[in-house]
């Protein structure tokens, strides 16, 4: 059987697949060509992440199709009702990335409170002639510990990102309807463990209290921040997504830059990806990547390994 990883497969998750007597396939296929391809190959099985649309026409144009994967959390890029209906199983990779997501964050963050994303930028420019006064414009920084974190969507992720700030000595509030109550243990190098109770909030009280708000929700029909959740929201105040673009009203992001009710913005997904808005781009205040959540060395082999044990249970 032919598995076809549109969107790449780790050398680990590959070997497991041929191990198994798979053959993979990892050629990147156009959207166009995807339906022409996978009935020319009798594809056996479609492997994507975000970049390959899976769509009710390529469902019914492949009819030799009995899996779809998703490499990652999120399948909005699925018709997984509709797959499913036709019969085909549909598989993805909930917790292999919560923790290469979770630092990402902590990476914007602590970049953020300290200027970097903006040093980074200015240094190569003025750093030989205006050292001094680029080092007094950065000097005013400050520390994680002690500030409080709060994350709306408590899954894998939302917790992963909830244990880096536990272990920094931040203070954690979240909201999340799904998940009233949650115990996070932190395991240590040494094997101890700690272990947190906590609490859903109310979303409000989360906007209130956070020095700092990060979004961990899958693809919604309107925004989670849009104007009025600024409006709650502490004055200097950092927002964080690295979940998916249009949870976060991005227009509505740069007036409340613009007003100073938001310090800062890191984003790793936006709303008009593959192609963010230019005012998001060029924004002094904003801490920036393209939408690589994911993409660790590490991460990808747990992605690549999830599937290929997923695919081996269900097709052989």
């Amino acid at each position: 059987m032919k598995i076809l990883a549109n969107d790449g497969i780790s050398q680990a998750g590959r070997e497991v697949l041929e191990q198994s007597n798979f053959e993979v396939v990892t050629v990147h296929v156009a959207q166009e060509q995807l339906i022409q391809f996978i009935n020319e190959n009798d594809i056996t099985g479609l492997l994507v992440r975000s970049a390959t649309q899976v769509g009710k026409d390529v469902i019914d144009g492949c009819t030799g199709l009995k899996i779809i994967g998703r490499g990652g959390v999120g399948m909005d890029n699925i018709e997984v009702a509709y797959a499913k209906k036709q019969g085909l199983h549909i598989i993805n990779t909930p917790e292999a990335s919560s923790e290469s997501v979770a630092e990402l964050v902590f990476a914007h963050l602590y970049g953020a409170v300290r200027f970097l994303y903006d040093a980074n930028r200015n240094m190569p420019l003025d750093g030989d002639s205006n050292f001094k006064q680029l080092k007094k414009a950065y000097s005013t920084g400050t520390e994680l510990r002690g500030k409080t974190l709060g994350i709306i969507g408590f899954g894998k992720i939302g917790q992963a990102t909830a244990k880096i700030a536990l272990g920094v000595g931040m203070n954690v509030v979240y909201f999340d309807p799904a998940i009233e109550n949650c115990m996070l243990t932190l395991r240590f190098f040494d094997e101890q463990e700690v272990s947190f109770a906590l609490k859903s909030n109310s979303k409000s009280e989360v906007l209130k209290t956070s020095d700092f708000i990060s979004i961990h929700v899958p693809t919604q029909k309107g925004y989670i921040l849009g104007a009025q959740e600024f409006e709650q929201m502490k004055d200097g105040v950092g927002v964080l997504n690295a979940a998916r673009g249009g949870t976060l009203d991005e227009v509505a992001l740069i007036d409340a830059l613009e007003n100073k009710k938001v310090a800062f913005a890191a984003l790793d997904v936006f709303e008009s990806e593959p192609s963010p808005e230019i005012r998001i781009l060029m924004h002094p205040n904003i801490s920036l990547s393209p939408h690589i959540g994911a993409a660790t060395l590490e991460a990808q082999d747990r992605i690549g390994l999830e599937l290929a044990n997923q695919i081996i249970t269900l097709l052989k």
